[in-house]
């Protein structure tokens, strides 16, 4: 049992659980995750952790087939009053780690230790239940996308490049 599925169950969400066997000379836990699953890429999404150039922590999610665009990901964080910053980068994998309580390939939006202001691509709002990270490599949960949302009070905007 991982953080990630203890939260779900606490808020009763409507969820799935997927397990696969990981292949550690994956070159992308994401993708390798849509295979494993027989799912469309755009489906899964991926756990990124930034820091803003205030030094705060910030989580994007986004499907694992595009790439964080970091300027249209602080733009989304300016409009947040605590966070207000003009430029992040990606977080170091130590501070991410330390932060959420899970290990790269396996960070999962939910049950992070800190619960960290989160950005869900606006692409998610096109798909009605979406796989993230359950909190461990090789185990995704499936959920709707507004109990996501909900769940992690978390803001929809467009992070990705293309």
């Amino acid at each position: 049992m991982t953080p990630a599925i203890n939260i779900a169950k606490q808020c009763r969400l409507d969820y799935q659980l997927h397990e696969y066997t990981h292949d550690s000379n994956a070159a992308s836990f994401g993708l390798e995750a849509a295979d494993k699953l027989g799912v469309t890429p755009a489906q899964v999404f991926k756990t990124l952790v930034v820091e803003t150039d205030t030094g705060k922590l910030a989580v994007a999610v986004l499907p694992v087939d595009k790439t964080l665009n970091l300027k249209k990901m602080a733009k989304a964080l300016s409009a947040n009053p605590q966070l207000s910053c003009k430029k992040v980068h990606m977080a170091d994998p130590k501070k991410v780690e330390r932060s959420t309580g899970y290990v790269l390939g396996g960070v999962s939006p939910l049950g992070q230790k800190k619960q960290l202001t989160t950005v869900i691509d606006s692409l998610a709002q096109a798909q009605q239940r979406i796989y993230v990270s359950a909190g461990r490599r090789g185990l995704e949960i499936e959920l709707p996308v507004s109990a996501l949302a909900e769940t992690l009070k978390a803001g929809f905007a467009d992070i990705v490049d293309g």
